[in-house]
């Protein structure tokens, strides 16, 4: 009943607001695995740009493609993609150790495995922040009045000389701004260290010298210092505790979806060995202040590379957490990034090249009429060389590449981008007879072929060529990006010109054009005056009703969506409010999907239908707590109906596919 307003007051009143609205997901967020020089190993990383790439996992290198591939995607649209680094367990991290007499305290490292690590060495250098003067007739064994408290905090730690020659340390637990005290016994209990200790034995005639122990951490790649950082502690009380201001880069968590990177990786993190809470003096290092330390042994880990570095191994509940971390490489990390639309592995047809030696320019020809130049900089160091992976085969190629569509399969909601091998992509006397051998393995929904591989400007300049062939899949993902941002899901990734490649390494013409199209291939081409296209959009799939991969990928995004936007329904009563509620929000969202031109048919009732009601939904059903929402849609000519089922079972709810329902219109 309407409250009455006439009485002047405050009234409550309950309003329906219906279901959430029903947003489409992005589709076109690609996962490239594969070499490269640094960065996370073996652990999904974010990147946004390919100037990011670069920063985290280095530039284009001769024992992959990743690089490569990363470029292409940013280079034809992309916008986001996650990154995987592959090694074998054999690669190390450059590193060394800080003792303190015979007792290491410190350890270090390069902030991923490699030789690029090699490069690095660390200097410290031992700054007083703060400074102060106390008279000794105003000082107590539990603290001291000094000069200046400025450049003190709680958890500084400080040196104190007591005598002419004689040094104490102790750690500050406290400090009175305005009596100008700092304590080294809290006068509060509960706020103590235990390693606070009441400052005795001091010269009574003699004022006492109070410093910080702070230090600037150097880091030198090369003969470049490439980072400062300034008024890191030996203290772990201190707020810049080194080992807590350096731990390196963040692992990004399942669930974290604020989770960034920083803008800058860091190049070094120093890890605590020491167990006990104990003062830490910098001047206790063995190593002299400012000297230059160099890491070693770092390890590219690529020699041993395997196949079960690309594949992974499947989840044991039972596995210690070493042991799951080891389970959990290549495409298994990917299972928990939801995000991930695409997936592709280039590194898989690596044929490596070592990286060419750095040379140093020609002396210039002194001319006598003039004064002697200045000398230049010193030539860079020699880039540190690490092994090469090894060349795997078609059929370590086809494990990896049945993989990726099996892990796309079980998850549903992502595509795997297949490349062919480089014989088969480039070996004219093979003719198209190897592609359609090698397109013969495969029948998936859930998979794209692209043949054949496309050669770039390569900066390294490898073999002496200008050029290097790298596979298609980072062009085409980036592509199937630019797709979606421009257009839509539902636009085919074809016929459209791609972006940093400079020539092919197989020509077709259009009979053999044709024969691959029907059979699944994708094909790439180069158009007089048009450029180099993709002219092709299909699956690898035997069905008819999947042959086309921007249909599959509009359906993805649809019962991704739909799953998502539907979990607030959970626990919700069973009733026809509850089917009333699902039945609006997933009709706004189909018409939403028809007016943008993504479904087939000139009115909706030939583009979509949503049942949600009794009929489907009888007493039985909804007493076991199930609800069904059945979900047609019509993504292209002729109107058949890809039926999607929306269950509600245990609490949670379900979408599954089902057969194609032919003339309903």
């Amino acid at each position: 009943m309407a409250a009455s307003y006439s009485t002047p007051g405050v009234y409550y009143e309950r309003v329906d607001a219906g279901a959430p609205p029903v947003s489409p997901l992005r589709s076109d967020i690609p996962a490239l695995l594969g070499i490269a020089r640094r960065g996370p190993l073996q652990r999904p990383v974010p990147i946004d740009s390919w100037k990011q790439f670069v920063a985290y996992f280095g530039d284009v290198t001769g024992a992959g493609y990743l690089a490569y591939a990363a470029r292409a995607f940013f280079e034809n649209g992309g916008r986001r993609c996650w990154i995987v680094r592959l090694a074998s367990d054999a690669a190390a991290t450059a590193s060394l150790y800080l003792t303190a007499g015979t007792v290491p305290v410190w350890r270090i490292a390069a902030t991923s495995q490699g030789v690029w690590g090699n490069a690095l060495s660390v200097s410290l250098r031992q700054t007083h922040r703060g400074q102060a003067v106390a008279d000794p007739a105003l000082c107590q064994p539990e603290y001291a009045v000094v000069s200046s408290v400025s450049g003190f905090e709680r958890g500084t730690q400080v040196r104190i000389r007591v005598a002419a020659g004689t040094f104490a340390q102790r750690l500050v637990s406290a400090v009175d701004a305005q009596s100008r005290r700092l304590y080294w016994v809290n006068p509060e209990p509960r706020l103590r260290f235990p390693e606070e200790a009441a400052l005795t034995g001091y010269d009574p005639m003699a004022p006492l010298l109070i410093e910080s122990i702070d230090f600037t951490l150097l880091v030198r790649d090369g003969t470049r210092v490439a980072d400062t950082v300034e008024g890191l502690s030996p203290s772990r009380r201190h707020p810049r505790y080194a080992p807590r201001e350096l731990a390196g880069i963040p692992v990004w968590e399942p669930g974290s979806p604020n989770w960034r990177l920083p803008q800058t990786p860091p190049l070094i993190q120093v890890d605590e060995l020491r167990g006990e809470s104990s003062l830490l003096a910098l001047t206790l290092f063995d190593e002299p202040d400012g000297a230059w330390l160099a890491l070693h042994g770092g390890l590219d880990g690529l020699s041993t590379l395997a196949v079960g570095d690309f594949t992974g191994e499947a989840a044991d509940p039972l596995a210690s957490d070493a042991e799951a971390a080891r389970r959990r490489r290549g495409l298994a990390c990917l299972d928990a990034v939801d995000e991930v639309g695409i997936v592709a592995v280039p590194d898989i047809h690596i044929r490596p090249l070592p990286n060419p030696e750095r040379r140093p320019l020609p002396p210039c020809v002194p001319d006598l009429c003039l004064p002697a130049p200045e000398p230049g900089p010193a030539a860079p160091p020699p880039e540190p060389v690490g092994d090469l992976p090894p060349g795997f085969d078609e059929g370590q190629i086809h494990a990896v590449q049945a993989a990726m569509v099996a892990h796309c399969e079980a998850l549903r909601y992502r595509i795997a981008l297949l490349d062919p091998p480089l014989a088969a992509a480039s070996d004219a006397r093979l003719g198209i007879a190897a592609i359609r051998a090698w397109r013969k393995r495969f029948d998936s929904k859930y998979a794209a072929l692209h043949f054949p591989w496309l050669r770039v400007a390569d900066p390294l300049r490898l073999g002496g060529s200008v050029l290097r062939a790298i596979p298609p899949s980072g062009h085409v993902a980036g592509f199937c990006a630019h797709c979606d941002w421009s257009v839509g899901v539902h636009k085919a990734p074809a016929n459209g010109m791609l972006n940093w490649v400079q020539d092919l390494t197989l020509d077709l013409d259009d009979t053999s054009h044709g024969l691959l199209n029907d059979e699944g291939v994708n094909v790439i081409r180069a158009f007089p005056g048009r450029g180099i296209r993709i002219f092709g959009a299909r699956t690898v799939s035997s069905d008819p009703d999947w042959r086309y991969l921007n249909v599959r990928r509009l359906l993805i995004m649809i019962e991704k969506s739909l799953g998502v936007a539907s979990q607030w329904a959970v626990f919700e009563p069973n009733d026809f409010r509850t089917r009333a509620k699902l039945h609006l929000a997933f009709t706004g969202f189909l018409m939403a999907l028809w007016q943008r031109g993504a479904l087939a048919g000139t009115v909706p009732a030939e583009a979509f239908f949503v049942k949600c009601n009794d009929a489907n939904n009888p007493p039985d059903a909804r007493a076991r707590g199930e609800l069904l929402a059945e979900i047609g849609v019509a993504p292209a000519k002729p109107f058949e109906f890809v039926v999607l089922r929306v269950g509600r079972g245990d609490n949670q709810f379900e979408i599954s596919e089902a057969a194609v329902i032919e003339g309903v219109s």
